[in-house]
């Protein structure tokens, strides 16, 4: 098996898992691997269709907690910005992107995992809640990035488990439904990338669905140290990619 294709069904398999597990960090999962070997057009495009499908198999996995009006600003907002981020990707330089995101959950996340007992964001309301789905909107349009910041979010607000899982589920499968058919009308997606498209799924399926599993064992505050350490490993990873590139 060619290496490249080897490592892009390595990074579906643990993004999948992590996926089912988590209900989100598919992208940063991902790209921890996919960026060292695939053009990050292609990888922006599999990590949208990755996402998208994980979410459509965790939607039928792990239904508790829906609360429409939770969800819909973060829908309202991310389709405001999913059209702004396809604009941006062509122009974006991606080892920027990735550096200050990076910056922002290697920082953040640990403070939050060491200062468990910090009060709950309570202002702004829906309208915050609107505004984050913009950000998530167009980190969505970028590259599948939409629930990194719903997601530090949330955990901001203090949703509680199922809450979180569900507000952040839904928003993903929303904004990565609409960004896919977004890259297939603007050509962003070739006929050369469905044959990876047809490695990615296969690939993920199996993990996605044990992820899945083991979310309905784990307690709040488990659920919470997951969130929070997968957001800080994946700003590590970012860090890791981008920084040698920048200083270079």
């Amino acid at each position: 098996m060619d290496s490249s294709i080897l490592i892009i069904v390595i990074g579906a398999m643990a993004a999948g898992f992590v996926q089912g597990l988590s209900g989100f960090a598919f992208a940063l999962v991902a790209m921890s691997f996919w960026v060292w070997t695939v053009d990050p057009v292609v990888a922006a495009a599999l990590v949208v269709f990755g996402s998208l499908i994980g979410q459509l198999l965790a939607v039928f996995s792990v239904r508790r907690g829906f609360k429409p009006r939770l969800l819909l600003p973060f829908i309202f907002g991310g389709l405001l910005g999913i059209p702004l981020g396809v604009l941006i990707l062509p122009a974006l330089n991606p080892d920027i992107f990735k550096a200050f995101l990076g910056v922002l959950l290697a920082v953040w996340c640990p403070v939050m995992l060491l200062a468990p007992k910090l009060p709950p964001l309570r202002f702004g309301g829906r309208i915050a809640d609107g505004m984050v789905g913009i950000v998530g909107g167009v980190m969505g349009g970028i590259g599948g990035f939409s629930g990194v910041i719903p997601t530090l979010w949330c955990n901001l607000r203090r949703f509680e488990k199922d809450e979180q899982r569900s507000v952040i589920q839904n928003f993903n499968l929303s904004m990565q439904a609409v960004t896919l058919a977004i890259y297939i009308f603007s050509g962003i997606i070739t006929r050369k990338m469905l044959p990876l498209f047809g490695i990615v799924a296969p690939a993920m399926l199996i993990p996605t669905l044990l992820g899945a599993r083991l979310y309905v064992g784990i307690s709040e505050a488990a659920f919470r140290r997951i969130v929070l350490s997968l957001l800080t490993l994946s700003g590590i990873a970012l860090l890791a990619s981008s920084l040698p590139k920048l200083l270079a």
